[in-house]
């Protein structure tokens, strides 16, 4: 269940950093809410996550979900490069965020 958790605050996570992306192209009520209201659910839920799951863990896959979340999206929405490097970089992300599951 707490593996559960950390995984939708990680999802959260990368739901706020659209909504960051979507204020910095417009500055709205809407988009501001989005940010705020994402960051404070991911946060909520990693603290829920973090009551069995280490710190280090925790955080290194938290900050893995959004940090590969981010630049997928950026690349399916906001047309970013999909550089054959940058693809590589993103896997070697997800094989450490596995690495770090398999070894708690």
């Amino acid at each position: 269940m707490d593996w559960w958790l950390l995984v939708m605050a990680g999802l959260m996570e990368v739901v706020g950093v659209i909504g960051i992306k979507r204020v910095s192209e417009k500055d709205n009520l809407f988009n501001n809410i989005l940010v705020i209201g994402a960051f404070i659910i991911s946060f909520q839920l990693l603290l829920a996550a973090m009551k069995t799951i280490s710190l280090s863990t925790a955080y290194a896959v938290w900050t893995g979900i959004g940090t590969v979340g981010g630049a997928v999206v950026g690349m399916l929405f906001f047309k970013e490069s999909k550089n054959p490097v940058r693809l590589l970089c993103i896997a070697g992300i997800i094989g450490c965020v596995i690495a770090l599951k398999m070894t708690e």
